[in-house]
């Protein structure tokens, strides 16, 4: 199986086209190809249901073998894989019922349309021992975000209690976010089924728009994570446009 390994923001993930499979992936071994020990590791996998000129409909695998209803990160990695495959600047990804148009500027960035993001009311998780407040948004997967610095020891902490919390029947992801400036946010992210990660584009896309919804920064916004910049901006409409880089590390045979 011949396969690529790429990198948005030091979030790793490993690309296959479904033609080059010998047999359907399956939860465990996507689990067996993203162990960084016994495997080739990542943050993931990106599979290329099928691709088309400048079109390509994609599956994306959680490392812990689940699938999620969408990625920044990866979208763009697809996107850049995509379009440096059919030489074109403009190409279109479909994740599950969305869509995504996406271009490659001159310097390599990847813009993304994403889509229609929603953000709720504050609402507060009773923890147990604590209380805390965060704001659901969905950006096609859902996200709760927690105004409160992103402390790695805290992110750590939190992270796993707020996923799995029973208010939220799927899971979630979570970002502990602090505001910088009036388009300034720092973020960490604990992603449902990876845990902590360098980088996420609909992470970036949810804190984002919470903190422009409740009046913390105002759009664009530049999202800080421990691996690089993100760049988001939200229309009036509550549609989101993220601009990242993305770039292929290696390819990698698997006997």
């Amino acid at each position: 199986m011949r396969l690529s390994k790429w990198q948005a923001l030091g979030n790793d993930y490993l690309l296959v086209e479904q033609a080059e499979l010998a047999q359907p992936l399956t939860p465990d071994r996507v689990r067996e190809l993203c162990d960084y020990h016994y495997g080739v590791g990542s943050d993931g996998l990106l599979e290329i249901m099928s691709a088309n000129g400048t079109q390509a409909e994609i599956r994306i695998w959680n490392p812990d073998g689940s699938t999620a209803e969408l990625s920044g990160n990866g979208v763009r990695i697809v996107a850049a894989w995509l379009a440096r495959s059919s030489g074109a600047e403009r190409v279109t990804l479909t994740v599950g019922s969305r869509e995504i148009d996406a271009s490659v500027g001159a310097d390599g960035n990847i813009a993304l349309d994403i889509g229609r993001v929603d953000v709720g009311e504050t609402e507060t998780l009773d923890l147990g021992d604590e209380r805390v407040e965060f704001t659901p948004v969905s950006v096609g997967n859902p996200h709760a975000v927690v105004r409160r610095d992103p402390e790695r020891g805290e992110l750590l902490r939190l992270g796993p209690l707020i996923e799995r919390h029973s208010r939220f029947a799927d899971r979630t992801n979570v970002q502990l976010v602090r505001v910088d400036g009036p388009h300034d946010l720092t973020v960490g992210v604990w992603e449902r089924g990876a845990g902590e990660t360098l980088s996420s584009g609909t992470s970036s896309v949810a804190a984002a728009a919470a903190a422009v919804a409740n009046g913390w920064c105002e759009s664009p916004v530049e999202i800080h994570l421990p691996g690089g910049d993100l760049h988001v901006e939200l229309g009036i409409g509550g549609e989101a446009r993220l601009t990242g880089p993305a770039e292929e590390i290696c390819v990698v045979e698997l006997v």
